[in-house]
């Protein structure tokens, strides 16, 4: 068979053929006709900004950014008047009003812009923004018909960078981020109360954190102390406790809602695996609601397997719980050749920092469960797999869980991806809040 030859490169980087009079490039191209036009004049300095009219106290940006976390680096002057907790108007590098936001100097992040606009805001506009969130998730998307249990606040997600509320029954669990608002919560509370039909409230303040912004715990030491540190909730049908006190984080995670509801399409007399079950969520939506046969339900923390067992009585199910590493007791079921109908993986976060190197270990760390955990699969069985690391993509996390079954000679058929429940809205300028991952697969 006769080879096609190959062109040179340079042919195809090639434009159209030169005309016959045309000189080679090492000779000069003829003079144009045109005189010649004289160079374009440089520009004038750009005249100094005038500060002196701009709304108090204020903050310029070095940078155009329409993000809400503004870091030193991009952050530029600040009006003399500005104080740590300041709600301030902020302006772009040219001088002209783009939001405004809570600044506090001593933060890793020193001003939180919870607004953008081209016309004056001021402290009114926390009122709206809680009014709004509060509303999406009541009159929107009417989540009391289902469940007491839900994200009520969502910090960017609802434009009020730095806190997060979460309703459970009748009590808030405030999570506070920022300095601006633990100034303002407690004056605030009797709003949000009134609108979400809430008597209680804990607030929650990270010590390093709170070290850092400059928050005192204490002003919320008698907001705490009247509230519960136990409360029971429901969620399509059934029935939690959730512990303020013991419980990891908010003690119930409401961003899984309608994936724990989701599972039970697949557990009809099926042996399903629930490995880093926490309180059992996934694994009571498949006995109860599902109707699933057996169900195994694994995790290490001995406190919240303790609460997946009061869980499980709370709604007279029958689970088996078992407390062990994951990757333990996996590696045991794997060399004891057990298999399930289902598995569900949703182990804590893995990965800490978007530096590359530092963030390797966690990448294994997913990688080498997920590989287990398919291991454990019937030919054809449903694989539910989780990751909450905010700093890993969907698509790495999917490389991941791919790579995980091909170095075991398995196929994923993935029909689903999906995320966190409609009340963990995402801004479009602040799109890594999009933290929970789930993909839905069968493992051939």
């Amino acid at each position: 068979m006769a080879v096609r030859p190959l062109r040179r490169k340079f042919l195809s980087m090639s434009g159209p053929a030169r005309p016959a009079n045309f000189p080679p490039h090492s000779e000069s191209a003829p003079e144009p006709d045109l005189e010649p036009t004289s160079l374009p004049e440089p520009p004038a300095p750009r005249a100094p900004i005038d500060r002196s009219g701009w709304a108090k106290p204020w903050a310029q940006l070095k940078y155009f950014t329409f993000q809400p976390a503004i870091f030193p680096r991009l952050l530029g002057h600040v009006s003399p008047d500005a104080r740590p907790g300041d709600f301030v108007n902020v302006y772009d590098k040219n001088g002209n009003l783009t939001g405004g936001g809570l600044f506090n100097p001593r933060a890793k992040i020193p001003l939180r812009v919870v607004c953008h606009s081209t016309t004056p805001i001021d402290e009114s506009y926390f009122e709206t923004a809680i009014r709004r969130a509060v509303a999406l998730r009541r009159d929107l998307f009417k989540l009391d018909e289902t469940t007491d249990a839900y994200r009520l606040i969502g910090s960017d997600g609802d434009g009020l960078s730095g806190l997060m509320i979460d309703r459970y029954g009748d009590t808030l669990l405030c999570e506070i981020y920022s300095l601006g608002i633990a100034q303002r919560l407690l004056s605030w509370l009797p709003l949000i109360h009134e609108l979400a039909g809430t008597k209680f409230a804990r607030v929650h303040v990270d010590h390093d954190l709170g070290s850092l912004e400059g928050i005192k715990p204490s002003l919320f030491n008698e907001t705490n102390a009247a509230a519960p540190t136990k409360v029971k909730i429901r969620e399509h049908g059934i029935r939690y406790e959730v512990d303020f006190a013991e419980g990891h984080k908010t003690g119930f995670f409401c961003d899984q809602r309608e994936n724990r509801r989701a599972i039970a399409r697949f557990t009809k007399d099926a042996r399903v695996l629930d490995l880093c079950c926490y309180t059992g969520g996934f694994a009571l939506n498949a006995k109860l609601t599902g109707g699933a046969a057996d169900v195994t339900c694994v995790d290490l923390d001995e406190t919240a397997l303790a609460q997946a067992k009061r869980n499980a009585n709370l709604n007279q199910a029958r689970l088996k719980f078992v407390h062990a590493d994951a990757f333990a007791y996996a590696r045991q079921m794997q060399q004891n050749g057990e298999k399930w109908d289902v598995v569900v993986l949703d182990p804590p976060k893995f990965i800490f920092t978007r530096d590359v190197a530092g963030n390797w270990e966690g990448r294994q760390k997913y990688e080498d469960l997920n590989l287990l955990a398919i291991s454990l699969l019937k030919p054809g069985g449903i694989f539910v797999t989780c990751s909450c690391s905010g700093l890993l993509s969907l698509e790495d996390f999917e490389a991941h869980v791919i790579k995980a079954a091909h170095r075991q000679q398995r196929r994923l058929q993935f029909f689903d991806r999906t995320g966190a429940g409609p009340d963990h809205p995402v801004y479009s300028n602040c799109l890594e809040s999009r933290y929970l991952k789930l993909l839905w697969a069968r493992a051939l």
